[in-house]
């Protein structure tokens, strides 16, 4: 198992502090000048003590990549313009599958390649596929030449082509991510 460094315990301590802010309130208390340094500095204990233990799980590469002003700006836009539409696209076919049951489900698992290099943009879009209606990331495995591939459950297969599948499944999702994660 990989040991954690310095930086990477305190980035992920910085993200689990921001989460603590987050879910206590503190954050807005903190702006209206209302924060309890009691729970400001409890929130920091406990997030260094989280980040000691998991940080050699969550941080792999480059520890500080999302403080660049840059890629925080491209997951941002993923997130709330690439990501929405592909859900909003995927809401609205299911929508049509329930009020029109005689429309055909032709459901099943298909093997498509994925073609980004780092863990977290294969994470995301693992975890964007799941998130969209319709398709589920059930596993992912690597073949001889290094090509990682996952295997998703489609409830419209429309083509049983790797190639073509992955185009219809992940086309833009894996563009969006590819361009975050370089």
């Amino acid at each position: 198992m990989k040991k954690a460094n310095g930086a990477a315990v305190v980035s992920t301590m910085i993200v689990c502090y921001i989460f603590w802010l987050l879910v206590t309130g503190q954050i807005v208390e903190f702006f209206y000048g209302e924060a309890s340094w009691q729970i400001l500095a409890a929130g920091l204990i406990v997030s260094f003590a989280v980040a000691l233990f998991s940080a050699r799980f969550f941080i792999h590469d480059d520890t500080f990549f999302l403080a660049n002003p840059i890629h925080i700006l491209k997951l941002i836009g993923y997130c709330f313009g690439t990501f929405m539409i592909e859900l909003a696209k995927a809401n609205i076919d299911m929508a049509k599958r329930a009020f029109s049951p005689k429309l055909p489900a032709n459901s099943g698992i298909v093997k498509v390649p994925v073609n980004l290099d780092k863990e977290y943009a294969q994470a995301m879009l693992a975890n964007s596929i799941t998130l969209t209606p319709g398709t589920i990331t059930m596993d992912m495995a690597e073949d001889g030449n290094g090509q990682l591939y996952y295997y998703i459950h489609w409830i419209d297969v429309a083509s049983q082509d790797p190639e073509e599948a992955g185009e219809m499944i992940k086309g833009t999702l894996e563009k969006g991510i590819g361009g975050i994660w370089k």
